[in-house]
């Protein structure tokens, strides 16, 4: 017997898709969508990010010999990993109806790790942010001349992580969304 708490598997409850109309079936695929396209932009900038970082380097230094900027290539490169898995997860859900995991669990995952990555990234862009500011400030011959272009270059992976944290922030809401639109009514979706 399919487990009760597996979404789209097991007997359905006839009453309740009585109530599925069309325009439901829309709005779920919309969102469904929408998420997908919010976790393609934060891999897409997350995964920039980090690149940017990792290949950052002026004649005398890396990028990567500040600890600050280390935070933010790892954040950004676990970011692009996690919104590569839940870029597959949303494709899944597309494509074949349910979630991956029980219909429960998959939201709490979903919602809070969407939250702890948030958080992560958005720590890891103000701390290089502040590492390219001090750097601006106190070091002012590193971005004078041929390191100009070093320090060009960070000010734009810390752009990157900041808009990856931006899709990451705007995937949070659509999860809460859905999380709190399940505790509601016991769907994920409102009917």
């Amino acid at each position: 017997m399919p487990s009760p708490l597996r979404n789209g598997n097991g007997t359905r409850n006839r009453h309740l898709d009585l109530f599925v109309s069309t325009v439901s079936e829309r709005k779920i695929r919309r969102l469904n969508y929408l998420l997908l396209l919010f976790r393609l932009a934060s891999f897409s900038f997350s995964l920039a990010s980090a690149v940017f970082t990792l290949s950052n380097s002026s004649p005398s230094r890396s990028q990567l010999d500040f600890l600050s900027f280390r935070l933010l290539f790892a954040a950004n490169a676990i970011v692009a990993v996690y919104s590569l898995f839940q870029m597959g997860a949303a494709s899944w859900e597309i494509i074949k109806g349910p979630t991956l995991l029980p219909e429960s669990a998959q939201l709490w995952f979903d919602f809070s790790h969407d939250q702890v990555f948030a958080y992560l990234v958005l720590g890891a862009g103000v701390a290089g942010a502040a590492e390219t500011g001090r750097q601006r400030l106190t070091q002012g011959p590193i971005c004078q001349g041929d390191g100009e272009s070093y320090c060009i270059q960070a000010d734009i992976s810390v752009a990157l992580g900041f808009a990856g944290f931006l899709f990451l922030a705007l995937a949070t809401l659509a999860s809460g969304f859905r999380l709190v639109c399940f505790l509601a009514t016991g769907s994920r979706f409102p009917m």
